[in-house]
């Protein structure tokens, strides 16, 4: 049975997660500890999740866990545990985004590599079999021209402003497109925007954030020969998805993704952030 730590409760994906693998018990794997940034967060997590034990300090894991997720708001804080982890040699997942700067996200990826120490990451939305039984659908469609993404998007996130949230479009995005982005441009008004985003096949998309009272995901994809719709729906436990997911990370030592399709999604929200404070197109940084 694989042992996950958890570090990070402030978000509801901590305890879903416990949940699946502690109450649920539908992957071979359990949450035996986590660390909190609060006490009462952490209290949450553990009821709710079935999480038995808490630890003060993440780096008490090291040693009575086989892998561990990285589960903060805000990508900022991902960095330094998951670097600590990989050096030590244990499997990382960081839910989403991978890192807040795209250095910070390269030298983390490299150095997992350079270690041969499994590392992923990934959004959720574009992982549901919904999203996916969509994806191959679209082949029939052949090269995709346009493909139009709606979703909620805070702009004036605390926890990282387009990156919180903005995640699951571009990772979606990518999964449709690849990750050969070239340019981005952002135009907002009063706490809404509409990104246009270039790739070097010459692909567009228009990705519009919007309150989250305004609804759900929903995605149309365009090409020569028609159109395909899809508005967003999850499995019975979107959570699954990840669990599995995580079980063949530290089971298999497999990251599941390339490092480019690992990067781009920090690459295109980086460069989406510059367009925001510029009002400018901004060249989608190389990695």
């Amino acid at each position: 049975m694989i042992r996950l730590g958890i570090i990070g409760a402030e978000n509801s994906h901590s305890y879903a997660i416990g949940k699946t693998c502690n109450l649920d018990r539908v992957v071979p794997m359990r949450v035996p500890l986590i660390w909190g940034e609060t006490r009462a967060f952490t209290k949450t997590a553990m009821e709710k999740g079935g999480i038995p034990e808490s630890v003060r300090d993440w780096r008490e894991m090291l040693g009575r866990v086989d892998g561990v997720m990285i589960d903060h708001r805000h990508a900022a804080l991902h960095v330094e545990p998951a670097e600590f982890f990989v050096r030590k040699g244990v499997p990382v997942f960081v839910d989403k985004p991978l890192a807040y700067r795209l250095r910070d996200a390269v030298r983390l990826v490299d150095t997992a590599a350079k270690r041969k120490v499994p590392i992923t990451t990934f959004s959720s939305i574009p992982m549901q079999p919904g999203f996916q039984t969509f994806k191959k659908s679209l082949a029939k469609l052949g090269a995709l021209r346009a493909v139009q993404s709606t979703g909620p998007v805070d702009l004036r996130s605390r926890w990282g402003g387009i990156f919180f949230y903005g995640i699951h479009q571009v990772d979606a995005m990518v999964e449709l497109l690849g990750t050969a982005a070239h340019s981005v441009h952002v135009h907002a008004r009063k706490g809404r925007a509409v990104a246009t985003v270039f790739f070097e096949s010459g692909a567009v998309v228009a990705m519009n954030c919007v309150p989250e009272e305004a609804g759900g995901f929903h995605w149309t994809a365009c090409s020569d020969k028609g159109i395909a719709t899809y508005p967003h729906t999850y499995s019975g436990n979107p959570y699954l998805v990840t669990a599995r997911n995580i079980v063949r990370l530290v089971r298999n030592r497999d990251n599941g993704f390339s490092r480019e399709r690992m990067l781009a999604p920090v690459a295109i929200l980086e460069a989406m952030e510059r367009s925001l404070r510029t009002g400018r197109p901004v060249r989608v940084p190389s990695f």
